[in-house]
């Protein structure tokens, strides 16, 4: 527990025992560019350059064991995948040798030099070693080639030649036995069937740098490659994929959005102690470093499954080790959880890596990681406690955002703006209307409707009789009957998949700007490019009623919550409010109010104000219906509106999608723009609260949150979601209380 609340404070040199260096060793050559291994429970390295050091995690205290037998400097250290035995392989130029790690100690014990067996010799450079999932064959990076080499015996089993770059990577696929993937300085991958040497796929190059890592997702059936500039790329090994790719993400960027986060986070708290603080983040924000991915690792997390306190250190996560820290990226939404600068600690040597390696599984939440110094001669064995380190780095404040209004309406708000008055009448002007109104024996009337006083009729002849036996309609009273039959919720149906009906919405080829389903779900509004606005039966199996009126093409339109109205934004950059019941339109605001077109437009508030976007800004509109008819007086307009508050987006240059609540009271107001970013507004605090950059490849176009269900109750948690998209990338899932995603598809 006390470990726990350290770790809550955010400055991660408050926090108590996040690193230690355990062990420091200096080399008599440099180990920056050699492969490093590390295993559940040993560190492998080489020392002063032809040595191998296998370093026992479980017994810190003892002695390193040394094993020889290479006459060059070793450039690769890899184990296998199998623990009892555990084998250990080093390569250099002259050998390339597997060590039994237990029959080396029984030896050492002896009193004898444990002695390894030399499965290759004079294969040139050695970049990289792997061994496959049954531990029987070892692949060997060697120059441009892959070779492929028994683990017992001194024989090449295939070679792999393809590449025109020296090989940096290859990594085997666990699900199928036969193949394996490959990266080289080429900037290329190929995926090969290493049983025959024949070459699957040769992919084209993808990158301005050499390929320097690999990963192989089992879980997804994807593997994960990372350059020397930063950037991590994700194919598909699904078969009926042909090796797609799937996304790409920059590590520089990655760490800009998390160190805004972590700013934000200390501006909020306003705490001494985190002042300092907030100022190394912003120095370092202006720093230009380099991110060479060095080594992509599963990052496994011994957490109870049930830590509430702290979902993040349940999710699937990857170790991304750089030169200048380690990277805990999220697997589910490709998201930064933690970051381990090398500079932060003082008590760590080595400050930028040339090498590392780490451990893939947490052990009472600690890990090992191997480095190697850049510039000097130092290897460093450092234990990492992950979970500590998580949670120096928690985003979520104390107060965190929610959609739900949580607080009372504060009364400097914008929307605690009050309705429309009413004019006051005059006190005698009501005296006298009302010794006008005893007056009725005038030949003229004054009543607000005419009605005929029925003397050029005929008199009524007929007595008044009601009709019985009339024939009904029984498609018509069936359809009415099924209409209101009350139906249970299929809460477990599957996603619709099959097309079930297509409807021509125009005798034309007319383009589709909008779409906005009703909150009931029975009817479904559609606005045109040829200035029309069509609203249909959510079956789609009636004539659509049409609202005409626009001189532009329509791009939004909203429902109010009782469903009794519409509003709707055009090309024209005005803004009409229709009745459904009676498709009569009134122009609430007209072209001369706005400089740019509405975008994006829908009732807020339980329909006490709209909301629209035009340019960079978005308007707060409050508006009145005059919703009793003069007949004498149709031609005075008495609807009225005034734009309440203005809002600026940070940086953007229009936005391009909002979306805010109107099924209940909400004073969030989530808007991205075209600087491809996420601004939150908090309409009771009347400013923004959370700006999010670079959250797609490219603007996103669609907001779209859950506003709950008339037939099925949901979680309070997850009125807190909303989802994001943009052309050419993914669908993230968004949480507003950490502002980070939560899924990616």
């Amino acid at each position: 527990m006390e470990a726990s609340e350290n770790a809550s404070c955010n400055k991660v040199s408050y926090v108590v025992n996040i690193v230690q260096e355990t062990h420091l060793m200096e080399s008599e050559e440099s180990a920056s560019h050699v492969q490093l291994a590390c295993s559940q429970h040993y560190c492998a390295f080489p020392l002063n350059g032809n040595k191998l050091c296998i370093w026992n995690t479980n017994s810190p205290f003892n002695q390193p064991l040394h094993l020889e037998g290479h006459h060059q400097s070793i450039t690769a250290v890899t184990f296998g995948n199998q623990v009892n035995p555990l084998f250990v392989c080093s390569a250099s130029c002259d050998y390339v040798i597997v060590w039994n790690l237990l029959e080396c100690e029984e030896r050492i014990l002896e009193g004898s030099t444990p002695q390894g067996t030399v499965i290759g010799t004079l294969l040139g450079m050695v970049l990289y070693l792997r061994f496959s999932p049954d531990d029987r064959i070892i692949a060997v990076c060697a120059e441009n080639d892959i070779l492929m080499l028994d683990a017992k015996s001194e024989s090449i089993l295939t070679e792999l030649k393809g590449h025109i770059g020296p090989v940096t990577a290859v990594e085997f696929c666990t699900w199928q036995k036969n193949v394996a993937i490959s990266v080289s300085e080429d900037r290329s991958f190929k995926v090969w069937d290493h049983c025959s040497g024949l070459l699957l796929y040769n992919s084209a190059v993808i990158t301005a740098y050499p390929l320097l890592s690999l990963f192989v997702y089992e879980e997804k059936e994807q593997f994960i490659t990372g350059n020397s500039d930063g950037q991590v790329w994700i194919f598909s090994l699904i078969s009926e994929h042909h090796y797609r790719w799937v996304t790409q993400f920059d590590l520089r960027k990655k760490q800009q959005i998390f160190l805004n986060k972590r700013i934000k986070l200390a501006q909020h708290n306003k705490l001494e102690n985190r002042l300092s603080y907030l100022s190394e983040l912003k120095k370092e924000q202006k720093v230009e470093t380099t991110f060479p991915i060095l080594r992509i690792e599963r990052c496994v997390q011994s957490v109870n499954e049930k830590c509430e306190f702290f979902p993040a250190a349940n999710t699937r996560c990857l170790w991304i080790g750089s030169s200048t820290g380690l990277f805990i990226i999220n697997l589910d939404n490709l998201e930064l959880e933690s970051i381990l600068h090398f500079k932060d600690f003082s008590n760590l040597s080595i400050k930028v890596a040339g090498s590392c390696a780490i451990m893939n599984k947490a052990v009472n939440h600690k890990v090992f990681c191997l480095l190697s110094s850049m510039f000097g001669n130092q290897i460093a064995v450092l234990e990492i406690n992950l979970l500590a380190l998580m949670l120096s780095q928690r985003h979520d404040v104390e107060e965190t955002l929610s959609v739900i209004a949580s607080s009372c309406l504060l009364s400097t708000s914008p929307l605690h703006a009050t309705t429309f008055k009413k004019k006051n009448i005059n006190l005698a002007s009501q005296k006298k209307s009302a010794v006008k109104s005893t007056i009725k024996d005038q030949p003229v009337v004054f009543h607000n409707k005419v009605v005929s006083s029925g003397y050029a009729s005929a008199p009524q002849r007929t007595m008044f009789s009601p009709k019985t036996n009339i024939k009904t309609n029984g498609e018509r009273f069936s359809e009415l009957k099924s209409y209101y039959k009350c139906k249970d919720y299929p809460l477990e149906s599957p996603l619709p998949t099959t097309l079930s009906r297509q409807l021509s919405v125009a005798s034309k080829t007319t383009a589709i700007y909008c779409l906005q389903y009703s909150g009931d779900g029975l009817y479904l509004a559609c606005g045109l490019a040829d200035h029309l606005l069509l609203v249909f039966k959510s079956s789609l199996t009636r004539v659509p009623t049409v609202f005409q009126g626009h001189n532009g093409a329509v791009t939004s339109v909203g429902w109010s919550h009782d469903r009794k109205w519409l509003v709707s934004a055009s090309e024209d950059r005005t803004l009409r409010i229709w009745s459904v019941k009676t498709t009569e339109s009134t122009v609430f605001l007209d072209k001369d109010m706005l400089s740019k077109p509405i975008r994006v437009t829908q009732f807020y508030y339980m329909d006490a104000f709209i909301l629209l976007s035009s340019g960079s800004e978005f308007h707060l509109l409050k508006y009145y219906i005059d919703t009793q008819k003069d007949e004498l007086k149709r031609y005075k307009q008495k609807n009225k509106s005034k734009i309440v508050k203005t809002f600026s987006m940070t940086s953007a240059v229009e936005i391009t999608s909002l979306s805010a609540i109107n099924d209940f009271y909400s004073y969030i107001v989530l808007t991205t723009g075209s600087n491809r970013g996420l601004e939150i507004f908090d309409l009771n605090v009347d400013s923004s609260v959370a700006v999010i950059p670079d959250i797609h490849s490219r603007s996103a176009h669609q907001i779209c949150q859950n506003k709950g269900s008339a037939f099925a109750a949901q979680p309070f948690e997850n009125y807190n979601l909303f989802l994001t998209t943009a052309i050419g990338d993914a669908i993230k899932l968004w949480d507003i209380r950490t502002l980070s995603t939560s899924l990616r598809e």
